[in-house]
C-alpha cells in the first residue's frame, strides 16, 4: 500500500501511531537502569502494562502523603522530587530525567508517598500499577531483584546525603551538588562541563539544605575564584573544580 493510501485510511494511521508509541516506550524501558539487562520478553511485557500520564511544567505528578499505587518512568521532560516541611520550606531530593524511575517505594510498603514529584517542564511519564507489577514479577522474578538493587542504591545515596548535611559546610555541599549536576546533564567544553539549564539559586539552596542568601554568597565566591563560570542561563563547572572533588588515592 502506498503512503498516500495509508494516510487516507484513519485506521492504518491510528495503528501506525500506536506502534510508534509502543516502540518509543520499549526503547525508554530498555534504558532504565533496573530494566536494562532484562530479556526482550520482559521489556515487552512491561511496555504492554504501562499507562501514560502527562503533566505541564509546575504541576504535581503526585503529592507528599498521597496514597501510592504505581511506579513511574519518565518518557520525556524533567521532574524534581521534593519534601515540604510544616514551615513550608522545600528540600529538593533529586532532579530526574528520561529513563529515570520514581514512586517505587509505596508499591512495597503500602504507605503514603514520602515526597512530592513536580514537573519542571511539560513531562510525560509511564505508570505501572502495583497489581500489574506483581503480575509481571510472577512471570519475570528477576525484575524484583533489580528493584531491590535500585532501592539499596537509593538507601546508600540517602546515607551519603545525611552525612553531607552533618559533616560538610555549605561550600562543600554546593560544590558536590554542582559536580553531580555536571555529571548528570552537561556537555563537555574546553573549560570543563557546561550545565545547559542552570538551576536558580533558590533551587540550589533547596538541593543543599540551606537558604538562598547563603548559597548566593557561596556561588559568587566560587565564580570569583574562577571555579565556575556563569553563561547566561547556563553554567560551566571548570576542570579545576572537577579535579578538586576527585577522591585522592590512598597511601600504600
Amino acid at each position: 500500500m502506498t503512503l498516500g493510501a495509508a494516510t487516507r485510511n484513519p485506521t492504518l494511521v491510528s495503528q501506525a501511531l500506536i506502534n510508534d508509541e509502543q516502540a518509543r516506550i520499549r526503547a525508554t524501558l530498555a534504558r532504565v537502569a533496573i530494566f536494562r539487562d532484562l530479556p526482550a520478553g520482559a521489556i515487552d511485557d512491561l511496555a504492554r502494562r504501562m499507562t501514560t500520564k502527562r503533566a505541564q511544567g509546575g504541576a504535581a505528578i503526585f503529592a507528599q502523603e498521597e496514597a501510592g499505587d504505581a511506579l513511574y518512568v519518565i518518557l520525556s521532560g524533567r521532574v524534581k522530587v521534593v519534601m515540604v516541611g510544616e514551615s513550608g520550606r522545600e528540600v529538593t531530593l533529586a532532579v530526574l530525567r528520561p529513563a529515570d524511575i520514581f514512586g517505587e517505594m509505596s508499591l512495597f510498603d503500602a504507605r503514603p508517598r514520602s515526597a512530592s514529584v513536580v514537573a519542571l517542564e511539560p513531562t510525560t511519564a509511564l505508570a505501572l500499577s502495583r497489581e500489574d507489577l506483581q503480575r509481571h514479577m510472577g512471570t519475570y522474578p528477576q525484575t524484583a531483584m533489580k528493584l531491590l538493587g535500585e532501592m539499596s542504591r537509593r538507601l546508600r545515596r540517602a546515607d551519603e546525603t545525611i552525612a553531607e548535611l552533618a559533616l560538610c559546610d555549605v561550600n562543600e555541599r554546593l560544590v558536590r551538588r554542582l559536580v553531580v549536576l555536571a555529571k548528570e546533564d552537561s556537555v563537555e567544553v574546553p573549560e570543563g562541563m557546561l550545565i545547559r539549564r542552570r538551576p536558580t539559586q533558590q533551587d540550589l539552596a533547596n538541593m543543599v539544605g540551606s537558604c538562598r542568601e547563603t548559597v548566593s554568597r557561596t556561588f559568587n565566591q566560587l565564580a570569583r575564584r574562577g571555579l565556575i563560570v556563569p553563561r547566561g542561563r547556563a553554567l560551566v563547572v571548570t576542570r579545576r573544580l572537577l579535579e578538586q572533588t576527585q577522591p585522592q588515592p590512598k597511601a600504600a
